[in-house]
């Protein structure tokens, strides 16, 4: 799975080269919050045996799935959406939205500590990157195009999370 980065400008190596200094591929690149101070932290080599190589790509790499390939865009029971990292509440079933995009949607996390945000310039505009609080996991991108009460839509990925129903059934993975 390549990053938006990676399909956009050639791989970060090309950027490198393009650009000449570590200054310009900053700018391409995003305040990454895996490299932040969490309360879970592995090495890669840790991230790699623990989620699939798809989750790795998202999560730690910043990467996006496609659009409607994700079970949890029909997810419509009562439950809680996890971070598929780390197991961190991130989302509320009753702030879940149908927004059109093919991506997992909700108006607000489950908690104002549940999530984290940094500024992304992968396309070269900023963008609101919205990570978990506990890992630093990369879970998509906050936009102002939400319903109310908040107008915020975080639009994130489904393969980033983990959908628990509260009826105690079985989880289902994004």
């Amino acid at each position: 799975m390549l990053s938006r980065r990676q399909m956009l400008f050639g791989g970060a190596s090309a950027v490198a080269v393009l650009a000449g200094s570590a200054g310009l591929v900053s700018i391409f690149g995003r305040a990454d919050a895996a490299d932040g101070d969490f309360p879970v932290t592995m090495t890669p080599e840790e991230w790699k045996a623990k989620l699939t190589s798809q989750q790795y790509a998202v999560l730690r790499e910043a990467g996006t799935e496609r659009a409607y390939t994700s079970p949890l865009n029909e997810e419509k029971r009562a439950g809680t959406f996890h971070c598929a990292g780390c197991d961190n509440a991130l989302y509320s079933s009753d702030t879940k939205y149908e927004s059109g995009t093919g991506w997992p949607s909700f108006y607000q996390p489950v908690d104002d500590g549940a999530v984290a945000t940094s500024v992304d310039y992968k396309l070269v505009y900023p963008r609101t990157e919205v990570h978990c609080a506990d890992c630093g996991g990369h879970l998509g991108h906050i936009f102002d195009d939400g319903p109310p009460p908040t107008g915020k839509r975080h639009c994130i990925n489904g393969v980033a999370l983990v959908f628990r129903p509260s009826d105690g059934g079985e989880a289902v993975l994004g």
